[in-house]
């Protein structure tokens, strides 16, 4: 199978490069399958495999009774649109276009995710031949309006470790944690509602509320959680809907939230008509439990949500929502009418990775190799006089601040010039008060080039 695989891609390579360099001209006949078989020494099958996926792809275009030719016209090839474009002001969404758009020799300790080397691909190649062996229904159909029962019972078992007491059928699978925030700000908000917001927050945050054209109040959050004092001047204030947070490992602080300030925080909004959604994103990033607030509320007033993209694959978009039955059943329908059915092929492959003993023993691996990252980044950031807020007990961030009041907008231009993508501060501030401050992941920053162009640049903004 790999074999033949290769012929086809020669076939397939051979033909992209003539078109490419020009011997192929738009509408040029290619010819015929036998004569490019006999050419390349290759079997017939090879080259109409090959001739049907550069169909597939529009490269080519196949005329009946006539032939295969080349599509056209060909767009010219722009370089210059290819790159990241340097000199976009950082907002919200400057992170992700940056590290989602760079090469793959960028380096990028700004973004949110582990290298591809962290990631359990031992374990997806063995769910993925597990499943090429299963009914042809879970690669082809539509999932359950719920989602994949089986992935639904092994969350509720998950959750219910972190003494979140929650049925199978209180919990809907999404397409990701992204999709799951977006269909409940759907469900919940109208235009000009009000949504609670940490300072800082995940930036991704900003930009679904702002999708949504809802008020986002921030409250600064602590070591221990978010600010209730100022918290309940907001309550007050504006009687917000949402408050959207991380409980674990808050993102991008790496602090986690305490008992009391959970307890304090649900007895504030006893009164109120406030939501909290809980993204529980990095749960298996722990080395010690943190609370829950969907815990201690008994998911009454808490919605938790969750995906697997920062453990087992980015690639492989699946999420879920756990929340109260009467919830669910009206999300399940938002669900519908807004994106159909679910696919069941990537729930399966969450389900059968999840179920995989390696998986344990992998996460332990990656959370040991953090722990190790977390202290020789800490030590490298504070050599060149960048300071961490905390020192987080678990995860891949670090939340820092940089010497003598320089600006992380300018620094983080200044350093994707060099091949490096940073995450300043006020793309996570909604108050833009974070002007002095960078988020580092601990797992993209072994790269001592990335010190040696922070040297550098901050050299130059203090000088």
């Amino acid at each position: 199978m790999k074999k033949a695989q290769t012929r086809i891609s020669i076939v397939m390579d051979e033909i992209q490069n003539k078109i490419t360099s020009r011997v192929y001209l738009p509408s040029t006949k290619l010819p015929s399958v036998r004569a490019q078989a006999r050419m390349l020494s290759v079997s017939v099958s090879t080259v109409v495999e090959a001739y049907e996926r550069l169909m597939a792809e529009g490269i080519i275009i196949s005329r009946p009774g006539s032939g295969f030719y080349v599509s056209g016209p060909i767009s010219p090839l722009a370089l210059t649109q290819m790159g990241p474009k340097l000199d976009r002001e950082v907002d919200p969404l400057w992170v992700s276009r940056q590290a989602l758009d760079t090469n793959t020799a960028t380096l990028k300790p700004g973004c949110g995710w582990l290298p591809a080397t962290w990631l359990y691909e031992t374990g997806m190649r063995k769910a993925l031949r597990s499943m090429s062996r299963n009914e042809s229904l879970e690669l082809v159909e539509y999932a359950t309006s719920l989602g994949h029962p089986e992935l639904r019972q092994l969350l509720s078992r998950r959750l219910n470790s972190h003494r979140i007491d929650v049925d199978p059928n209180q919990i809907m699978l999404t397409e990701s944690g992204t999709q799951a925030i977006d269909l409940i700000c759907r469900f919940f908000l109208a235009p000009g509602d009000t949504v609670i917001v940490d300072d800082p927050c995940y930036f991704n945050f900003h930009a679904l509320l702002k999708a949504h054209r809802v008020n986002i109040v921030s409250v600064p959050y602590t070591v221990n959680g978010p600010d209730l004092e100022i918290f309940k001047t907001v309550l007050d204030e504006y009687t917000p809907r949402l408050y959207i947070t991380n409980s674990a490992i808050h993102n991008p602080t790496g602090a986690t939230l305490s008992p009391v300030t959970a307890h304090r925080l649900l007895k504030l909004i006893d009164h109120t008509n406030l939501i909290i959604v809980e993204d529980d994103i990095f749960a298996d990033f722990e080395l010690t439990a943190a609370p829950r607030l969907a815990s201690f509320d008994g998911l009454n007033r808490v919605i938790q949500i969750g995906s697997f993209s920062k453990t087992i694959s980015a690639s492989v978009r699946c999420g879920y929502i756990a929340a109260r039955t009467d919830w669910v059943e009206d999300l399940v329908d938002l669900k519908i009418a807004t994106s159909f059915g679910g696919g069941r092929f990537a729930a399966e492959l969450i389900l059968h990775v999840l179920k995989d003993s390696g998986y344990r023993k992998h996460m332990e691996v990656v959370r040991t190799r953090l722990a190790n990252e977390m202290v020789k980044t800490a030590a490298k950031l504070e050599a060149l006089g960048i300071k961490p807020w905390i020192t987080p007990q678990a995860g891949m961030f670090l939340w820092c601040k940089l010497p003598q009041g320089l600006d992380a907008g300018h620094i983080a231009q200044a350093c994707l010039k060099h091949g490096v993508v940073l995450a300043p501060g006020n793309a996570f501030s909604q108050s833009l008060t974070a002007k002095d401050f960078l988020r580092f992941n601990v797992a993209q920053s072994t790269d001592d080039h990335i010190f040696e162009v922070l040297a550098e640049v901050i050299a130059q903004h203090i000088n």
